[in-house]
């Protein structure tokens, strides 16, 4: 695998702090029934969740798929959750080749299943990240958000036009399926979500309408926020283990070098750290980013080689059973991420 550098300015490069309205019936962390009566909402993993039980509120009855502490990219379906949501009303996944399962998951559903998919990252200008032999080099460009295409080594939901345009130019294009970690793309999420309420269960539309409006405003403060706070750092440039933070990189002026790529499963080779290690060096890089839910190994083997420290930077792919302790949840931890960006840009 070979080193990843995912160059992010948004000129060059198209590349709840409060309390969440938990009064709806809700299960995250792969468990939950359906409730008769309520709008039964099943959720791929934890942004959608949370988002999801925000502004469904009394109404909805949402049950996430994904365990708490299970890094997404690898996770699999059971049987008990085809079977959750071939009853449930509506399914909802981020999309963008984040869950390579999602195909073959819905032809697997019972025949006789109502429920509707909703695909949340649309209308999200996505960024595409070229490459060859199926990796992702460094360069990365926007696309128009059509139908998924293959984002991981696994994954499919191919766009055929996409595809056939890619195929002409000669390259490989891989969806970054990081959407959400950007509070940009998280509020055309949330509006999504609002939106395949409000079309499901019409009769509870102005509840949904009056939850989204709260959720859209804390997005709309923490989006002011990063806006502020990063446009006040000296420098620009961050080392991450994997590359999750793409959106966040376009929408708020930075530029991430990432250890691992789109998924963070596959090693880098060790000429790739030597190189990553150098730049460090040379840019004045203080800190190197790790997550949770990953193994920490590389960024702390890449850190000690260029005598630097490690810090946190959470893709808010899900919780960490400490953190679902705590009462954290993506506000909560976008903050702590934004804090640990300004330390490590100044």
């Amino acid at each position: 695998m070979r080193l990843y550098i995912n160059k992010c300015w948004k000129p060059a490069m198209i590349l709840l702090a409060g309390v969440l309205l938990l009064a709806g019936c809700g299960k995250s962390g792969g468990g939950g029934e359906i409730v008769e009566g309520k709008l039964n909402v099943v959720t791929s993993f934890y942004p959608v969740y949370e988002f999801s039980v925000a502004i469904g509120g009394e109404d909805a009855n949402v049950i996430n798929l994904l365990p708490t502490g299970v890094e997404p990219h690898d996770w699999t379906p059971r049987s008990k959750d085809m079977l959750n949501t071939s009853k449930a009303d509506l399914f909802l996944y981020n999309g963008a080749g984040l869950e390579g399962w999602v195909p073959n998951f819905l032809k697997g559903l019972n025949q006789d299943a109502k429920v509707k998919p909703v695909e949340l990252s649309k209308g999200i200008e996505l960024i595409y990240a070229e490459g060859d032999d199926g990796h992702n080099h460094g360069h990365a460009e926007a696309g128009e958000n059509g139908a998924e295409e293959e984002g991981h080594a696994d994954e499919a939901h191919a766009d055929e036009a996409h595809s056939e345009q890619a195929h002409e130019d000669g390259h490989d294009h891989h969806i970054d399926p990081h959407t959400w970690v950007s509070p940009k793309s998280a509020k055309i999420m949330a509006e999504n979500i609002k939106n395949s309420f409000v079309e499901a269960d019409p009769a509870h539309k102005e509840g949904y309408e009056a939850r989204f409006a709260e959720l859209r405003q804390k997005l709309d403060d923490l989006d002011a926020k990063f806006t502020e706070e990063l446009a006040k750092t000296s420098k620009k440039e961050i080392v991450v283990s994997h590359q999750a933070f793409g959106y966040l990189c376009r929408d708020y002026g930075l530029t991430q070098h990432a250890i691992m790529g789109l998924s963070p499963e596959a090693e880098p080779r060790a000429q790739d750290l030597v190189t990553l290690s150098k730049m460090v060096k040379q840019e004045g890089i203080r800190y190197i980013f790790f997550e949770e839910l990953v193994s920490d190994k590389l960024a702390k083997t890449l850190a000690s080689e260029a005598g630097v420290e490690t810090l946190v930077l959470n893709p808010v792919e899900g919780l960490t059973k400490e953190q679902q302790e705590n009462g954290d949840n993506f506000f909560t931890l976008m903050e702590k991420n934004l804090q640990n960006l300004i330390l490590a840009l100044k």
